[in-house]
């Protein structure tokens, strides 16, 4: 039995223009003790499937069983087995960090649960902060605070909702090997992010939304070696000529390249060179899973990336389900988080 099973999903919402479909028929399958990524561009319909899986909304069509239980017609056994860190901070401004942990213990009926609060505390960075209300925190203790509650109950499945959105990068390694050790105890994770270094180190399982529909699933793994060609990147403060300005992904100084073979990279070699453009660091590499995602979102190879059972990105919305879960491998490593490239 899946963790989390979303059965032909679809959502479409009432708007001043008219019938806007968030979700179209998503099918996805989460194995028990699984890492799994959730990615998608802003407008996807990520947060839409959370909310949905956590009876926060209803599917217009569909249903959704969260270790057998439906969403909807057994939604307190649902909700039990689920932890949700959500999007937006959401807090109570009249109690402390500790108070705040009790009553949402109570919440699902659980007591006598400090020996557990303290170790999130001190696992989470917030053990100087248990006496603080809410109100004194910054943004980034009170999204850990969210992360707390979520967990408090011990929940077997956790939902991360964009968890290192506006945190420090010693709060996303802290969190990140909390998790990570979590998840190797069994819990199953369900993480979505616009972190990609992290989804890349992190997930064994990545499905990709775009539009409300599934258009590359599969694990990580696998989605990088369907990534075809190489990536020359290097660092410049000078101009690049057009032609190559047009293809290249620039961030700050660092310009990237993709280059399907050796003789497309020793092109751009040249061109750089004619135009006098100097360069520094440079490195030729593999695709990350960042390249993957913008190919698949540009649409430029989606027909190369597989979806699980043979099916491809190509014909997107109903992929075959039924991945084998994770294993204790490279999948699974807390990555170095730092700034993003």
């Amino acid at each position: 039995m899946p963790a989390v099973s979303f059965q032909a999903i679809s959502k479409t919402f009432a708007t001043p223009k008219g019938p806007f479909q968030a979700l179209n028929q998503v099918n996805l399958d989460i194995e028990e003790g699984e890492f799994f990524g959730l990615l998608g561009p802003n407008g996807a319909g990520k947060t839409t499937l959370i909310s949905i899986l956590a009876g926060l909304a209803r599917a217009t069509s569909g249903r959704v069983l969260v270790q057998g239980s439906d969403v909807q017609a057994q939604y307190a056994d649902a909700r039990r087995k689920l932890g949700i860190v959500p999007q937006e901070l959401v807090f109570d401004p009249f109690f402390n960090v500790r108070e705040a942990l009790r009553i949402q213990s109570g919440y699902f009926g659980v007591k006598n649960n400090d020996a557990w609060i303290d170790e999130l505390l001190e696992n989470l960075g917030l053990a100087d902060k248990a006496s603080a209300n809410m109100r004194q925190l910054s943004g980034g203790m009170k999204r850990r605070v969210l992360v707390a509650q979520a967990l408090v109950h011990k929940p077997p499945i956790i939902v991360l909702d964009e968890p290192t959105a506006g945190v420090d990068v010693e709060l996303r390694q802290t969190l990140w090997h909390f998790i990570a050790r979590l998840n190797k105890e069994g819990h199953t994770v369900l993480l979505t992010t616009h972190y990609l270094e992290e989804a890349e180190a992190l997930c064994g399982r990545i499905a990709m939304l775009k539009a409300g529909q599934v258009v590359a699933l599969n694990r990580t793994s696998e989605l990088l070696k369907a990534a075809s060609g190489s990536v020359l990147q290097f660092k410049t403060d000078t101009a690049l000529p057009p032609a190559l300005a047009a293809v290249a992904r620039v961030t700050g100084r660092i310009v990237q390249l993709p280059a399907h073979d050796a003789a497309e990279i020793e092109n751009h070699l040249a061109a750089l060179r004619v135009a006098g453009v100097e360069v520094q660091d440079m490195e030729i590499r593999r695709p990350d899973l960042e390249d993957v995602f913008l190919q698949v979102m540009s649409g430029t190879s989606a027909s190369n990336l597989p979806l699980e059972g043979g099916a491809f990105a190509a014909a997107p919305g109903r992929p075959k389900q039924g991945a084998a879960p994770l294993g204790g491998s490279e999948d699974t490593a807390v990555p170095s988080v730092g700034a993003q490239r």
